[in-house]
């Protein structure tokens, strides 16, 4: 049986590695990725690609980020009558979150004890800037010289804050160990699943 294909949204590169390995362990492939732009493009353009799930499955990707009280209030906003093939996922709070779930593995990655990590990533109302702060901890000055941000720069993250953590998510996360810690996770691979399964039965 040929994987189902999905056509994706996602506000930036580090989701869509993220995306790709989700979408892969739920058991299907993604094909072209729109967006990598921000979220504010995404809300203008999930009507069409809402439409589109009429015809052919989608997943759209968006951080919560206080946007709203809740991510089934956001689901609600966002598409109050998603199409049958439409699978439009909230990371609670960022994406950041999901990586922090992976505990032991994103510990290693970045070079602390496991017991600095939070126990509840979905409650981390700032997991980026969680994420910068453990590795302002690492016991490597190469993670804190490319996640952490030079003191004049005026950034929130190193320079090469994203590239690290796409490398992360493409060689070391397991997003089967993260959704035990993250139900924004579990819900996101449990939906994800669901499409693929209603596809494959017809």
């Amino acid at each position: 049986m040929r994987p189902v294909v999905f056509s994706a949204a996602v506000e930036g590169a580090t989701d869509e590695a993220a995306l790709r390995r989700i979408v892969k362990l739920a058991g299907g492939e993604v094909g072209t990725v729109y967006g990598k732009n921000g979220k504010d493009f995404l809300r203008r353009k999930i009507a069409g690609f809402n439409n589109a799930a009429r015809f052919s499955p989608w997943i759209v990707l968006v951080d919560l980020n206080l946007e709203a009280e809740c991510a089934p209030a956001m689901l609600r906003s966002w598409i109050p009558d998603a199409a049958e093939k439409m699978c439009l996922r909230v990371a609670v709070h960022k994406i950041e979150s999901w990586l922090l779930a992976d505990k032991d593995n994103i510990a290693n990655f970045l070079k602390v004890s496991p017991a600095r990590l939070p126990h509840n990533p979905d409650m981390e109302l700032d997991p980026k800037r969680t994420l910068v702060n453990l590795a302002s901890r690492s016991r490597s000055k190469c993670v804190r010289r490319d996640i952490c941000p030079h003191p004049e720069s005026g950034r929130r993250v190193g320079a090469a804050y994203t590239s690290r953590l796409i490398e992360f998510i493409t060689v070391a996360w397991q997003p089967n160990n993260a959704l035990q810690r993250s139900p924004s996770l579990e819900k996101c691979i449990s939906a994800v699943k669901r499409i693929i399964e209603n596809i494959n039965s017809i």
